[in-house]
């Protein structure tokens, strides 16, 4: 249900893309985003701050874009989400507090140089997410963009999420492999 919820402003902005426009897409992401953080908040009386971050982000940019009537902006709230992600992993190296390493490290137990590594390849995956989402919104047709927004990124999200998973298993104690399997 989570992940359903997770996805729905992501679905939700594609189909009435293709029913409609990209101004009644952004409006309609707008409006997912806000309904996800209801959602969220009745199911799990907590609100992710992710959640909070990216429904601020789409509403600012989602705001200019039907405002101005600039597709311009919401082809860059992607960028500007996957750059900040990459600058806080690389903020939590830099003082010593690996955010991945918080996060999962209770359930994951490897050695430092491993989270380190997760560390710089998400840092490196983010960094070339955005890059790449330039390429792809101002060089390529709209409906090629909105494509690769909703179904490359979310592809290439989740494979680079299953090899970092099984990097990680490859180097968790045979003790906690046996319990997790």
């Amino acid at each position: 249900m989570k992940q359903l919820l997770d996805f729905l402003p992501l679905l939700v902005f594609f189909a009435v893309y293709k029913f409609y426009d990209i101004y009644m897409a952004t409006g309609a992401l707008i409006a997912a985003t806000a309904v996800q953080l209801v959602v969220s908040y009745l199911l799990y009386k907590k609100i992710e701050k992710m959640h909070l971050f990216t429904f601020a982000l789409v509403a600012v940019f989602g705001s200019l874009t039907m405002v101005l009537q600039d597709e311009a902006f919401i082809k860059w709230k992607v960028t500007v989400v996957y750059g900040l992600f990459a600058i806080a992993l690389l903020v939590g190296e830099i003082i010593k507090k690996p955010i991945i390493k918080s996060m999962l490290g209770n359930e994951l137990p490897v050695p430092e140089p491993i989270w380190k590594r997760v560390s710089w390849a998400w840092i490196g995956f983010f960094s070339f997410c955005g890059a790449l989402n330039v390429y792809v919104a101002f060089s390529l047709p709209l409906e090629t963009w909105v494509n690769f927004k909703v179904f490359g990124l979310m592809g290439l999200t989740l494979a680079f999420t299953v090899l970092t998973v099984v990097y990680l298993f490859k180097h968790l104690p045979e003790d906690k492999k046996k319990e997790l399997k």
